[in-house]
């Protein structure tokens, strides 16, 4: 699985959920006052599912008040 920071891995046409093991981006924008929100939100996702078969094949893009997932 990949955690990133960088926005290009949320282009699916580029790096397709279907090829990995999971992609969750972080949706910092610019705007790192926010990290510690999507952190938290993240943390609460992952306990919620901890099983890893959840995340393959799929893109989470995780937002101040929500978490996209395509794929």
């Amino acid at each position: 699985m990949l955690l990133t920071l960088d926005g290009d891995f949320a282009d699916v046409v580029t790096y397709p959920p279907a090829d990995y093991q999971g992609i969750i981006g972080l949706q910092v924008k610019n705007h790192p006052k926010v990290t510690a929100e999507i952190t938290t939100r993240l943390i609460r996702y992952l306990k919620a599912h901890p099983d890893s078969d959840h995340y393959v094949g799929k893109l989470f893009l995780v937002e101040v008040h929500r978490i996209r997932i395509h794929g």
